[in-house]
């Protein structure tokens, strides 16, 4: 009997580690194993770029303190610029512009002559909104700030001394990116900046000017998007 008890023991335990053991693959070969896609292993870059030809588009108002009449206009110009993007989802993008431009500065009203030049370095960033359920079509808006500096002011005949204030004010924008592929684009792109600042010169008969310059410009522009 003791012979008997210690075989049957061990063989005991043998089968129930192999039941269970059983019971594990089953469970296993039960369960179901979820698929692994491309985008869950590798993120999107979250960075894109854009360059546009842009087109500035001045509201041509303005005045002179004092002086009943007086009017001030402002050129339009065409510039290159370069617009830096970072998606923080697929919805929400922060966007950095850059780019530089110029305005002939011209009193058409009262005084009737052309005051000066001045350079226009104007940093704007926006936080966007973009539609993703357009497939290739990708229309976005944003609003956000921007901050109009004034360098290298030059003078007409008769005048010195011009300074136009630099200025902090608000943007508006609405466009969109048409995609060729996944890093290729094409894109549209409409800003108003909102742009109201001081100006002063120094008139050979007229003495010491000044007033506001109501810029207010339209930038409207096209041109690559490449997604990283």
């Amino acid at each position: 009997m003791r012979y008997g008890r210690a075989v049957i023991a061990p063989l005991a335990a043998g089968c129930a580690v192999f039941l269970t053991g059983q019971a594990a693959a089953a469970d296993l070969a039960q369960a179901p194993l979820e698929p692994v896609s491309i985008e869950s292993l590798t993120a999107r870059n979250p960075w894109q770029i854009r360059v546009r030809a842009l087109g500035v588009i001045t509201r041509d108002s303005g005045s002179i303190d004092g002086v009943p009449g007086s009017d001030l206009t402002y050129s339009d110009t065409l510039v290159p610029e370069l617009d830096i993007s970072y998606f923080f989802t697929d919805n929400i993008a922060a966007e950095l512009i850059l780019g530089t431009t110029y305005a002939n500065i011209n009193e058409d009203g009262a005084v009737g002559v052309p005051v000066g030049k001045a350079w226009l370095l104007p940093p704007t960033v926006t936080l966007q909104y973009h539609f993703t359920d357009f497939g290739a079509f990708k229309p976005y808006v944003g609003a956000g700030i921007n901050y109009s500096l004034f360098y290298n002011q030059t003078e007409k005949a008769g005048f010195s001394n011009l300074d136009v204030k630099s200025h902090l004010g608000a943007a508006l924008q609405v466009g969109f990116d048409y995609m060729l592929d996944d890093n290729w684009g094409i894109n549209f792109d409409v800003k108003k900046i909102f742009l109201k600042t001081d100006w002063s010169a120094d008139h050979d008969t007229l003495g010491p000017l000044r007033g506001k310059a109501k810029i207010d410009p339209w930038l409207i522009g096209t041109g690559i998007t490449y997604r990283f």
